[in-house]
């Protein structure tokens, strides 16, 4: 398992957070119980397969639902 910790465009409502945290729970490889989205520093944190899912992907999943990702680390 790898960890990654994605900094997003600023989050404007908790909204935004559940739609992030949707995006990610439907891909596959993704441990949803990891996933935290925070609205105050608007990062996303979780941990993957990378076997199963790559970081592009995840970024991804992050843009098709409207957010802008600034960068991303993975562990």
């Amino acid at each position: 398992m790898k960890s990654a910790t994605i900094q997003l465009e600023t989050l404007a409502c908790p909204s935004c957070m559940q739609k992030i945290e949707g995006a990610l729970k439907s891909l596959d490889g993704i441990d949803k119980d990891s996933i935290n989205v925070s609205f105050n520093s608007s990062r996303a944190r979780l941990n993957f397969d990378e076997e199963l899912v790559s970081i592009e992907k995840i970024e991804d999943a992050i843009t098709k639902v409207g957010y802008e990702v600034i960068k991303s680390r993975v562990k």
